[in-house]
């Protein structure tokens, strides 16, 4: 499924960024909460993985909040009656007459409110991660009290966008930890997170919670650290046949624990069935890189130099993937393998790639393939992934070499090949033509 196109609803004089996702089944808002960005959602792989699912079971309409991603940013603390109208202006532009409302962490509570209040428009209710209080009070002992939330004003100032402290069982994947860092920082400024925190603090959607008639699912993480389960359970217990839902992981981060069994109770909630882990097809273009002669070069560097280079490689090949909105699905050794939603876009990044690698003296083959990829965990599996492969190992040192699909693809283009004639690939059955780019 290509990337969904941005477009903007307006809640009187704020622009509210949405897109829409699939265009059959019911339909979900998915609102996120804590920090999101809809654009970099996407280039994270295991996070379009999880939207590419969805959207194929429902009509997913997501949604910035207002202060965060690409909507207007916050002068002033936004109050829950704020966020019910945001929402509700995104349904009205997204054309939906009822939706089922998908809340967590911050964005939990003005879903519930809207629920409560607004059950023409609202059909359903999903809550993951979230409270319906953020602070403790005489029934409800759970919440941030004022010495946490100076901390949590003290961590904005002197740290925000530095990393990620809330996901260890990723504590490992540097290449996800940097993307939630970067998200940090493009998803909202610090100003933007403390005026939500003032916003959180003051929520109370208690009252609220025995009015809401529509189906309800409220899911959470037995080890949250930061909103402990508890406060989940508090809202399943007084909302009418709310069913809870108790999640393994002890994420605050909805992307960083486990969201195939996310995905698979939101399926069951709105559709009565549940996929599972099947894998799901997608048409992408695959750009295999490959570095010439590496073993040579390693030998007559030593390995402390063949390392700082490839790092320095590495480095330069990401940035240009993110500049063209690919996505990294595999790295072993000194090649990559990268997913676009176009040919275009990959082609532009495969130039771009070895531009910027030839800096410091680096000789790459580039191999592209255009096909259906099976998407399975965050890999991506299947004949065309193969073919791909081979292409690459077909290139010379410095080309970019094409299947036929692709250049057919670009058909009409301003994009020059050569005929690199027919070639046999291993594994493959049949002839295949193959293209250098010009």
């Amino acid at each position: 499924m290509d990337q969904a196109k941005t477009a903007y609803a307006w809640n009187e004089g704020t622009a509210l960024a949405y897109q829409v996702v699939g265009s059959s089944g019911p339909d979900l808002l998915f609102i996120p909460g804590s920090v999101t960005h809809l654009e970099m959602l996407w280039q994270q792989p295991r996070v379009s993985r999880f939207l590419t699912r969805v959207g194929n079971f429902c009509r997913l309409i997501l949604m910035d909040p207002r202060g965060l991603g690409l909507s207007d940013r916050l002068t002033e603390v936004p109050t829950i009656e704020d966020r019910i109208a945001d929402l509700l202006s995104v349904l009205d532009a997204a054309e939906s007459e009822s939706a089922t409302l998908f809340g967590n962490s911050d964005t939990g509570p003005a879903c519930i409110a809207a629920a409560a209040l607004h059950p023409d428009r609202v059909g359903g209710l999903i809550l993951c991660g979230t409270y319906a209080r953020a602070t403790p009070d005489e029934d409800h002992p759970w919440g941030w009290t004022d010495e946490e939330w100076e901390d949590f004003r003290r961590a904005v100032r002197d740290g925000w966008g530095k990393g990620f402290e809330n996901a260890d069982p990723l504590a490992g994947d540097e290449d996800f930890r940097q993307w939630w860092a970067t998200m940090m920082r493009a998803g909202a400024s610090p100003r933007a997170i403390l005026l939500l925190g003032e916003m959180t603090r003051n929520v109370d959607v208690r009252p609220l919670l025995p009015r809401v008639a529509v189906p309800t699912l409220v899911m959470h993480r037995v080890g949250d650290r930061v909103n402990p389960p508890e406060m989940g359970r508090y809202i399943a217990e007084r909302i009418p046949g709310a069913r809870w839902v108790e999640l393994p992981g002890e994420d605050f981060a909805l992307w960083a624990g486990d969201i195939d069994t996310i995905a698979d109770e939101i399926e069951e909630f709105l559709t009565g069935r549940r996929g599972g882990a099947e894998p799901t097809r997608i048409v992408a273009t695959v750009m295999f890189t490959d570095v010439v002669r590496s073993t040579e070069r390693a030998g007559a560097m030593g390995d402390r130099a063949w390392t700082d280079l490839l790092e320095t490689h590495n480095a330069r090949v990401r940035a240009e993937l993110r500049r063209f909105s690919g996505r990294e699905i595999d790295t072993a050794g000194d090649g990559f393998l990268a997913a676009f939603d176009s040919p275009t876009a990959a082609l532009r990044c495969a130039h771009a790639i070895l531009a910027s690698v030839g800096e410091i003296g680096v000789d790459l083959r580039i191999g592209l393939h255009t096909g259906e990829c099976e998407v399975v965990g965050d890999r991506l599996r299947g004949i065309a992934v193969h073919i791909g492969a081979r292409v690459a190992s077909k290139a010379g040192p410095g080309e970019i070499l094409v299947s036929h699909t692709v250049k057919d693809l670009l058909a009409g283009s301003a994009i020059a090949f050569e005929d690199r004639g027919v070639h046999e690939l291993k594994g493959v059955s049949g002839e295949w033509r193959l293209y250098a780019v010009v």
